[in-house]
């Protein structure tokens, strides 16, 4: 076999394991997707086994303890590496946002709601100003 043979040959072989892949992601994202509309709709007329309260609904006290991370962001930017690697004490990163503009609050790194910084017992924290309604923050996951 020539070179030219083995490098179609390895061309073919790799564009295999790459369509493999790609369709075994697709088939575990398909498995993990939850289908938010079950909320939606009665747990006994859905047949899905799932923890009912007494007026049919499914019942979500089950997933009340579950913890998630909630994270405030200032603003973003996108600088070069060389740039990042000249970086030392003192030095300014310029963001993306206007002083004064609101915080975005993101829980599990999905966009919740915007506030601004507060100061509570010398601590930080922050004022809720716009919260995404939750139909709108189903639509984002979607």
């Amino acid at each position: 076999m020539s070179d030219d043979e083995n490098d179609n040959v390895d061309q073919d072989s790799m564009a295999d394991e790459w369509a493999a892949a790609m369709e075994e992601q697709v088939e575990e994202e398909a498995a993990q997707a939850v289908d938010l509309e079950e909320f939606d709709e009665p747990a006994a007329a859905a047949g899905t086994g799932a923890a009912a309260s007494v007026d049919g609904r499914p019942d979500l006290d089950v997933i009340l303890d579950i913890p998630v991370s909630i994270s405030m962001e200032v603003g973003r930017t996108a600088i070069t590496i060389r740039n990042l690697l000249q970086l030392n004490q003192g030095s300014v990163i310029e963001l993306d946002r206007l002083a004064g503009e609101p915080l975005d609050v993101l829980v599990n790194g999905t966009l919740i709601a915007h506030g601004e910084v507060v100061v509570v017992n010398e601590k930080f924290g922050i004022r809720m100003t716009d919260v995404i309604s939750p139909s709108e923050r189903i639509k984002k996951l979607r």
